[in-house]
């Protein structure tokens, strides 16, 4: 079966919001997929004063976007504005237990609902074939921020033995939920694994949660090759957007 195929059917999987499709490793072409240059033309037709074919003025990106991934921040990734696969569900998925709510949140459009903002980002590797990683940055104020990464550790310790989660009538089931040992250069950090299951579809997931100031970047690996394998989120995308982060702030 070939990658796109595999990526079709990981897509099913509600509540995994990689965007598995324009992400290196698929059939088509990356570069296809991309957002387009932020130079590229653009007509201007009826824009008063504007010459004809003048490029549309873009909007200035704000420090969120600023701080996000980009396209060749990472040599041998492909990296793509479109966060997500354009397939799954929208919004917070809602968990059958209480204490599992964070581990269902961090899986949504948001790490939480709390955040003030959140930029999605989708990252293929072009070395790591079929290693899919899902990547966001949020802002908070800093109480807020600390605030997701004790809720979170407080959920993976209180759901070892699984959940379920609900999107838009779609149902996955989380199990196997295990804290994984991940140093990262943050003020503090998250990582636990999880496998999750739906129609007959499930995928082993690696997470890293990492908070820096009043930040938290929330990043999610998968194999689309082999989603039933061990992925893991590999310390060079963390790194470089922690990097980010900072030169931001």
């Amino acid at each position: 079966m070939r990658i796109k195929a595999r990526a079709t059917r990981v897509a099913l999987v509600p509540v995994l919001l990689f965007a598995a499709v324009g992400c290196g490793g698929t059939d088509t072409p990356a570069a296809d997929k991309a957002p387009a240059a932020k130079d590229s033309p653009a007509a201007a037709s009826g824009a008063p004063g504007a010459p004809a074919g003048s490029a549309t003025p873009r909007p200035a990106p704000t420090g969120l976007e600023r701080a996000a991934l980009e396209q060749g921040d990472l040599a041998g990734y492909q990296i793509s504005a479109q966060g997500k696969n354009p397939n799954a569900p929208d919004g917070q998925p809602q968990s059958d237990k209480k204490a599992c709510q964070p581990l269902a949140d961090i899986m949504g459009d948001k790490p939480d609902p709390a955040a003030r903002q959140t930029v999605n980002r989708g990252i293929g590797s072009q070395k790591a074939v079929g290693l899919a990683v899902s990547a966001s940055v949020s802002s908070y104020d800093e109480a807020g921020a600390k605030r997701v990464l004790s809720r979170l550790r407080e959920a993976v310790a209180a759901c070892s033995s699984g959940f379920t989660a609900t999107v838009e009538q779609q149902t996955g089931t989380y199990k196997d939920v295990k804290a994984a040992s991940y140093k990262t250069p943050g003020d503090e950090s998250v990582s636990w694994t999880t496998t999750v299951a739906a129609q007959n579809v499930s995928a082993q997931v690696h997470l890293v949660v990492v908070r820096e100031g009043d930040t938290v970047v929330r990043l999610m690996a998968l194999n689309l090759a082999a989603a039933d394998q061990k992925a893991l989120v590999p310390r060079e995308v963390v790194d470089k957007q922690l990097e980010k982060v900072k030169k931001v702030a």
